[in-house]
């Protein structure tokens, strides 16, 4: 109930009514798209459905309820504690996070100012992504990224919605807590959109275990110089890395003996290859391990696992023990 809670009590009245009509078991609620004048859309267990007029989940678009300017203006003032304003520096990222790690991408008219976003106003689009922690979901990859003492550099591969937030999200919480065996490590986390910790406040909604540090909505080139010059991390792990500027800052990151781990938008390893920024990567052996997972409805499912030499450590066609599913 307290997730369900959560998402009702920053919904304006009718919306509210809606869902609360509609039968949705909250884990398996993944986003609820909000467009003025257009269909109330819920990703549920990884299908996309409307809400409709009486509520419920149905699939015809006639059938949708659709939202009015009063829906999206009232939903709005509920995320922003009626005082929009307290989040203009979020707002100017994209996005808010709210009460339980669930975060609210914001779209409308930009305010730009000599080339850098002042504000967003107009706001009339929001995307709420409801925050799944699945703690252990990372368990049958950590044989992989770890042996005794040493942590390997480790870039996770992933389609959008692929799951590699929540998997890196579990492997952070696992290496820093430690085990019966490994002891825990101290982590550092650049989260620059604020989805591996989620601080509301900041404050952490996701459990990253006890010996991270976070730099919540911090750029990650700045966020990784600052962890090393300051928290003597261990363990830096950052999100969706993709610029030169990224690939610098992680050689610094390594030169200076601090293990990585990272995720990238991607379908395979040959894939990487093709993206000239990425390249390097590969080509020059930065990471140690690739996890690379499926593109499938169910996000998280793990495919196969490399080493640097591009080695198949395990196949997820013939290794079915190893199989792991994580959000």
């Amino acid at each position: 109930m307290e997730k369900e809670n959560e998402i009702l009590c920053i919904l304006c009245k009718n919306l509210r009514k809606l869902l609360e009509k509609t039968e949705l078991a909250y884990d398996k609620l993944n986003e609820l798209r909000l467009r003025v004048h257009e269909p109330l859309i819920a990703v549920y267990d990884g299908r996309e459905y409307f809400i409709g007029e009486q509520g419920g989940l149905v699939r015809e678009r006639e059938l949708a309820y659709r939202l009015s300017e009063a829906d999206i203006k009232d939903t709005l003032e509920l995320i922003s504690n009626y005082s929009l304003y307290a989040y203009e520096d979020e707002i100017r990222q994209g996005f808010i996070t709210v009460e339980g790690g669930h975060r609210i991408g914001l779209a409308g008219t930009v305010v730009a100012e000599q080339g850098r976003i002042r504000n967003v106003k107009n706001i009339y689009f929001i995307n709420i992504r409801i925050s799944h922690q699945i703690t252990g979901c990372a368990l049958p990859v950590l044989p992989y990224i770890r042996d005794a003492d040493r942590v390997y550099h480790t870039l996770i591969i992933s389609p959008p919605r692929g799951g590699k937030t929540t998997l890196l999200r579990d492997m952070i919480r696992c290496i820093s807590n430690g085990d019966g065996k490994n002891a825990g490590m101290t982590v550092g986390v650049v989260d620059e959109r604020s989805e591996l910790g989620a601080c509301y406040r900041g404050m952490p909604q996701n459990d990253l275990g006890m010996r991270t540090d976070i730099l919540d909505c911090c750029p990650k080139v700045d966020g990784m110089l600052m962890l090393i010059r300051s928290m003597a991390p261990q363990v830096i792990a950052v999100d969706e890395i993709g610029s030169i500027e990224d690939i610098e800052a992680i050689a610094y990151v390594i030169h200076c003996g601090c293990r990585i781990f990272a995720t990238v938008h991607g379908m395979s390893i040959d894939d990487i290859k093709n993206k000239p920024v990425l390249r390097k990567l590969v080509e020059e052996r930065i990471f140690e391990r690739y996890i690379v997972l499926k593109n499938s409805r169910h996000a998280g499912q793990i495919e196969s696992i490399f080493d640097a030499m591009g080695n198949r450590l395990y196949d997820s066609n013939t290794r079915r023990e190893a199989y792991g599913v994580c959000g």
